[in-house]
């Protein structure tokens, strides 16, 4: 079983939620399945991604505004938050030991630091069924999200994926369960810097119990 459940037990039901999985509620946006989008955040800005059906994760990934050399860095926030797992009162840090965000709110507290997105390298190695067919893929989501604001593939590294059930057991063998979240689950971080955040619903089909489904988001603007 993943740490991260007992870290970070959850209790009750979900938020309530006006969404359903045929469309987001009044004020959020959609993420089609397998498909990815990008959001501005000024300082204060608090970004919520929420599951509209369940067990759907949600790749994440920031870049400083105007200055796309920092990104958002796992092993900062590993290394900082001396521990694999975020939740809320964790910090996302930079590859240059910044703050870029903080979680605010988590009804979910799993999460995962340690896998890069999926690619269509992820698919021809791990999918063999697919027989190396195309195939959508978070990575490439990203690249498509936030070629835009000049953010070249290769600044995209390993991203925070937000609802994903990796854990590691007595070998050190990774282990992917289905997302544990429920339809109305969130996750929302609030911007400590001018950003740009890269956000994903998942293309792997193993990595979201056999199936693709949306995610909606909305911003809080501060003030």
């Amino acid at each position: 079983m993943n740490p991260a459940r007992v870290r970070f037990p959850r209790s009750g039901e979900p938020p309530a939620y006006a969404g359903s999985a045929e469309a987001p509620g009044d004020g959020w946006a959609r993420i089609a399945p397998q498909s990815g989008v990008a959001v501005e955040l000024a300082p204060g800005n608090r970004l919520t991604v929420v599951d509209p059906c369940g067990e759907q994760v949600s790749d994440l990934y920031l870049v400083a505004a105007g200055d796309v050399a920092e990104v958002f860095s796992s092993g900062r926030t590993t290394d900082f938050g001396n521990s694999i797992y975020v939740s809320t009162g964790s910090s996302l840090w930079s590859n240059r030991s910044r703050v870029m965000a903080d979680v605010v709110d988590d009804t979910v507290g799993v999460n995962d630091l340690t896998l890069t997105p999926c690619s269509q390298a992820t698919f021809d190695l791990l999918y063999p069924e697919f027989g190396g067919a195309p195939h959508p893929s978070c990575f490439g989501s990203l690249c498509d999200a936030l070629a835009p604001f000049d953010v070249d593939p290769d600044r995209i590294g390993t991203t925070l994926n937000v609802f994903m059930d990796v854990w590691t057991d007595e070998h050190g063998e990774l282990h992917i369960d289905p997302p544990p979240t429920r339809p109305g689950d969130r996750f929302t971080i609030e911007a400590r810097m001018p950003l740009v955040a890269g956000v994903t619903a998942c293309s792997a089909e193993k990595s979201n119990n056999g199936r693709c489904t949306p995610i909606d988001w909305r911003v809080e603007r501060a003030g």
